[in-house]
């Protein structure tokens, strides 16, 4: 190689360097990046969590105001979607659940002849008005390890209609929700942030 191809190869790679340094300082000079404020893509939580990070606490609406009033033909209308697992004559056989007739007031897991899981044996109580407005919103979330195969009724109208209905299959019905319970209900289900508010007002800070 004579030193003129030497010096043309010497030549070519000088400049193809200082193109590169040149592209460059011009793309700085015409893109400006930064760091974003916000993520581009925000994710939320199914459920999200309040300030603290603890998780938020989902409650069915109120009902017990309801159910005096209730649509009772629509309680039977809706009952049609549980007559597959349930009867609700009055000596009516077990099904896929037990039979209905008097579930209204009547101590959980303790109909005869049905198979109850540990769940509805551990939960306890009587089937009062708020625990089934609890159990016919979202059953597994009431009682862990239910049988009971329901995705739940979402509309507070449509519980306070089915209880309503349910409450007639008696010869001696429950008697509807007083006041006390109502108002019972009303604290039970209410929203944490709403509850806190409550009790500071019912109890002003004492002065230094």
């Amino acid at each position: 190689m004579n030193n003129l191809e030497f010096n043309k190869i010497f030549a070519a790679i000088l400049v193809a360097g200082i193109v590169a340094m040149l592209g460059g300082f011009v793309a700085e000079l015409l893109v400006h990046p930064h760091a974003l404020e916000k993520p581009a893509v925000f994710i939320e939580s199914a459920e999200a969590g309040t300030a603290g990070g603890a998780p938020k606490v989902v409650l069915p609406d109120p009902i017990l105001p309801l159910i005096a009033d209730a649509d009772i033909a629509r309680g039977e209308k809706l009952s049609k979607a549980c007559a597959a697992c349930h009867s609700f004559d009055n000596g009516g056989a077990n099904k896929v659940g037990p039979n209905l007739w008097g579930v209204v007031g009547r101590p959980k897991g303790a109909h005869s002849g049905f198979a109850y899981s540990d769940g509805m044996h551990a939960k306890g109580g009587d089937w009062g008005y708020e625990d089934l407005n609890q159990f016919l919103w979202k059953p597994k979330k009431f009682i862990d390890g239910t049988k009971m195969n329901y995705v739940g009724l979402k509309k507070p109208e449509d519980r306070a209609a089915l209880i309503a209905w349910l409450r007639t299959l008696s010869s001696s019905p429950k008697a509807l929700p007083s006041a006390a319970e109502i108002a019972k209900e009303a604290a039970d289900l209410a929203p944490a942030e709403e509850a806190g508010a409550e009790e500071a007002e019912a109890s002003p800070a004492e002065s230094h």
